[in-house]
């Protein structure tokens, strides 16, 4: 039997979710999380076999969640059930732990594959989601604007330039405020630049974080 919590604080597809897994014979919903924080504690008091977590909601994201429950070394593993599919949630889900990603509008049947999936251990992406990946890392491969930064380095640039404080890159990448700190610093010399917002600037001349100019 796959044990599992779900995470969404939209009641009319939370409700329709767990009436198509209601039917499936091995599968149970233990709890319906409507924050991040509820679906943390339920991880960690039920421990159950996937956790089917929304991004975006109310005291702390499901990308949050997804490294909460990794940081507690906890079995559960995470499904990140979303409508947004852009390169920086799928990646960000990525580092924070997570076993799948997949779009709220995917049919019901491969929802459930999904769940099935990821409760015997595989990584598992949406429709299109796989293909963009291997897009996306062949062309940060072969065209890094700073070949001088680390991978985790060009990540938190990429993530200042998108806007992010410090806060949510730390939280993105599941790593506390002073790595990030660390990090910004070492970009900031090996950038030869002055401060922070000079660094973003540089970023976005160069294409990052979805800006071009100096704006």
């Amino acid at each position: 039997m796959i044990n599992l919590i779900l995470a969404d604080d939209h009641p009319v597809f939370v409700t329709g979710l767990r009436a198509v897994i209601d039917t499936e014979p091995d599968m149970i919903v233990t709890t319906v999380a409507t924050t991040g924080r509820a679906a943390v504690q339920a991880a960690a008091e039920q421990q159950p076999d996937v956790a089917v977590l929304d991004i975006n909601m109310p005291d702390g994201d499901g990308l949050w969640v997804c490294a909460q429950i990794r940081a507690a070394g906890l079995a559960t593993r995470a499904l990140i059930l979303t409508m947004y599919d852009d390169d920086e949630n799928v990646l960000a889900a990525l580092r924070a732990g997570a076993y799948g990603y997949t779009l709220k509008g995917s049919e019901p049947d491969e929802i459930v594959a999904a769940i099935r999936a990821v409760a015997r251990g595989d990584a598992v992406f949406g429709a299109g989601i796989a293909a963009r990946m291997l897009t996306h890392f062949a062309r940060a491969a072969t065209s890094s604007p700073f070949p001088q930064l680390t991978e985790r380095e060009h990540e938190v640039l990429a993530l200042l330039a998108a806007g992010r404080d410090n806060a949510t890159v730390a939280r993105r990448l599941g790593v506390s405020s002073k790595t990030v700190r660390n990090h910004v610093s070492n970009i900031i010399t090996k950038l030869h630049v002055v401060d922070r917002s000079a660094a973003i600037i540089r970023a976005r001349d160069a294409g990052l974080g979805g800006a071009t100019g100096t704006g």
